[in-house]
């Protein structure tokens, strides 16, 4: 979570898909199954990715790139009796961004994200035996209903900003995403190592049951995120589901640290945090 380069390989490079035990889910990547069917914490993965190809070393901003590279990671295929888009209809294959992005869409239309849906379900349907019976459940249900409701939210992002559609009043939209990009600017290594008596009290608070790296992950991202004055920092609990691989840290873990070390204000996905030291 504190590796910014690191999470946008994660999101625009290759992904291991391998399983050593049921409880392995390195074939997911830094993704839950909530994000795939829920598109939970999808936010901060597409402001990662715009950062990364808005702000490139020496080339300057790049907005216009930012927002094509967006495109193409989204990119679903056309049917293949897909009828022609009528005037004013969003466009969701972006087959022609292969030769400018081929990391992201491949040219069949392809996009990042598509592909590592399927992939996933691929790997599942293959490897039963490595891979928990919730999982063989989730990605029948993405077999089914997947492609039609990415199709649907690529559509949605690309709604116009004042658009006086209601439906589109609350959606996510390629216009938030780059403002959150220019706001943030270029992506950052925050990893800053705690001091060893900071680590030793954390390690005397930690719950049973949780891992030792939690909370020191949890100060850590708090530190380096929180703003100058404000005591409060948001926490994208989706995200980091996915940073530790496993709902645990959302259904389990964050309830059971004591108010004394981290106080907690719930929300949709995510919510917001301050840590007493």
């Amino acid at each position: 979570m504190l590796n910014e380069i690191e999470k946008f390989n994660a999101y625009t490079g290759i992904v291991n898909y391998r399983s050593e035990n049921k409880y392995d889910s390195t074939y997911l990547g830094r993704f839950t199954y909530d994000m795939l069917m829920k598109f939970e914490g999808l936010s901060r993965v597409l402001t990662i990715i715009t950062r990364g190809y808005m702000w490139q070393t020496g080339t300057g901003l790049q907005i216009d790139l930012a927002r094509r590279a967006l495109c193409a990671w989204c990119s679903i295929p056309d049917a293949k009796k897909a009828l022609p888009k009528k005037e004013g209809q969003s466009q969701t294959d972006f087959k022609e961004l292969h030769g400018e992005f081929p990391e992201l869409v491949d040219a069949n239309g392809s996009g990042w994200f598509y592909r590592h849906v399927h992939e996933i379900v691929a790997f599942v349907q293959q490897n039963p035996d490595k891979v928990m019976k919730s999982a063989a459940a989730n990605c029948e249900r993405l077999s089914i209903g997947f492609d039609a409701a990415w199709r649907k939210k690529i559509m949605q992002f690309q709604v116009p900003l004042f658009s006086a559609n209601t439906k589109g009043a609350w959606v996510l939209r390629f216009d938030d995403v780059l403002s959150d990009a220019l706001e943030q600017g270029a992506l950052k290594n925050n990893e800053t190592p705690l001091l060893p008596e900071i680590l030793q009290k954390l390690s005397a608070v930690t719950p049973k049951g949780v891992p030792e790296s939690v909370l020191p992950t949890l100060v850590q991202y708090y530190l380096a995120s929180k703003p100058e004055n404000y005591d409060w920092v948001v926490l994208p609990v989706a995200n980091f589901d996915a940073y530790f691989g496993t709902t645990s840290f959302s259904r389990k873990w964050l309830g059971s640290i004591h108010e004394d070390v981290i106080v907690r204000e719930n929300g949709f996905g995510v919510c917001r945090y301050k840590i007493f030291l």
